[in-house]
């Protein structure tokens, strides 16, 4: 009811969550809502698991970066719950992730009349007529009562996150079954493996942070099970957190990486890789070589161990035996061995992300841009001459990294861009 808002987010991730705090800070008169599939905020509820740090510090919060006195500061959450103190004896930048999400849901729960949870936003689409766009159509499903209701915007933030990558040849029936995606393995596990000392025989595929995680952390959760690690890699590879390269995901070099010709973005991604991607945190490496290791002592027969790690493999096809174990296809990353395992009695891929939903959502905007929904340096959607009002637009975030940089999906950038969008969206209202 009433006028169009003059903004809709459509998710109320981390991403979105920084915008809310901006246009509280800055004291925006602005109607705003915000639309989450979810029915409550929530942060990576498959991956908290127990004693699981940040990898990040506790300052690329919320706020901080883009002004350190906000009441949204990690710090302030600290304060509000009186546990300020006692976090300072901790001696640490990293809290638990558990800490931090209680963060983020404290920080959300200043903006619950702003939010609506439960819906599924299917699109956005221009209204009907001639002449430049003046506002949006955003149409979205009630996940409970499955009744469609249409919004009208003049701006769209879509940041809907990521959606997991499990290879398109893998049967879709197995999934949440017997084959998962690491973002639900903390949800899905205990259904799919209900016994604590059940000898279970899992397999987790991928090189990454998450996927070593769950190697790790399964093992603790099923005492008696078999687990086997397959990667790509010839080896598990650290991840570089070092001070003069982590500043690649500082705020200030966005701008020099957006500057750059196409060719040397793709240039500058692949030489950084090595800080995001397919690596895992030194100390989560050494545990692991040390379970390897005390098996190695107990029995040098490594056929017996009950757990294993399988290098330079890829996962071809997943397929299903008659007593509902699945089995992997699996080709050598020479090229040179096809080789089928023995079934296992789940499959958890921690394989990473999609990061191309929002094409989906904006289907019926495809013939107002040239292109594949290119931004500019603020993450507007950069329509055809004349399509659309000045007055009107469409915001990305998170996937944005051929255009912004590796920091795009992460924390580390949302408090800057938080504060950047909204200064793109209302800033002369706000300077006025």
């Amino acid at each position: 009811d009433g006028p169009p808002y003059d903004l809709i987010c459509v998710g109320f991730g981390p991403a979105s969550l920084s915008v809310a705090c901006a246009l509280y800070d800055e004291r925006a008169d602005a109607r705003v809502l915000f639309l989450e599939r979810q029915t409550q905020f929530a942060w990576h509820n498959g991956m908290m698991l127990p004693g699981t740090r940040m990898q990040i510090s506790f300052m690329k919060d919320m706020a901080t970066f883009r002004n350190p006195r906000s009441k949204f500061t990690f710090v302030n959450y600290l304060k509000s719950n009186n546990r300020l103190v006692t976090f300072a004896n901790l001696g640490t930048f990293y809290p638990l992730r558990e800490e931090f999400n209680d963060y983020l849901r404290w920080c959300a729960s200043h903006f619950e009349n702003f939010v609506s949870y439960g819906e599924d936003v299917v699109s956005v689409s221009p209204p009907t007529g001639s002449g430049p766009v003046k506002q949006w159509n955003v149409s979205s499903i009630n996940i409970a009562s499955g009744q469609l209701t249409n919004y009208t915007t003049k701006h769209v933030i879509i940041a809907v996150g990521g959606a997991p990558k499990i290879p398109a040849q893998f049967p879709q029936r197995l999934y949440n079954e017997k084959v998962i995606h690491s973002s639900t393995y903390a949800i899905n596990t205990p259904k799919i493996l209900p016994y604590r000392d059940g000898a279970y025989k899992i397999a987790v595929v991928g090189g990454g942070q998450s996927a070593v995680e769950i190697y790790s952390d399964i093992q603790s959760k099923y005492p008696n099970c078999k687990t086997t690690l397959f990667l790509r890699q010839s080896a598990l590879k650290p991840s570089d957190d070092s001070p003069f390269v982590n500043e690649i995901f500082d705020p200030e070099r966005v701008d020099p990486f957006f500057s750059m010709s196409p060719e040397k973005r793709k240039i500058r991604i692949r030489e950084d890789q090595a800080t995001n991607y397919s690596v895992v945190r030194l100390e989560l490496i050494e545990h692991v070589y040390n379970v390897m290791y005390t098996q190695r002592l107990r029995n040098p027969d490594q056929s017996t161990w009950a757990h294993n790690i399988r290098t330079g493999q890829g996962v071809s096809a997943v397929i299903q035996r008659q007593d509902g174990s699945v089995d992997l296809k699996l080709q050598s990353t020479d090229g040179e061995n096809t080789t089928t395992t023995d079934g296992f009695d789940l499959v958890v891929f921690g394989t990473g992300y999609r990061r191309d939903v929002h094409k989906q959502l904006l289907k019926p905007v495809e013939g107002l841009v040239s292109g594949d929904f290119a931004v500019d340096r603020q993450y507007r959607v950069q329509f055809k001459d004349g399509a659309v009002s000045k007055d009107a637009g469409i915001w990305l975030q998170g996937c944005c990294e051929s255009t912004h940089g590796l920091s795009d999906s992460l924390l580390s950038i949302l408090a800057v861009r938080g504060g950047e969008m909204v200064d793109s969206i209302f800033g002369k209202q706000i300077d006025a």
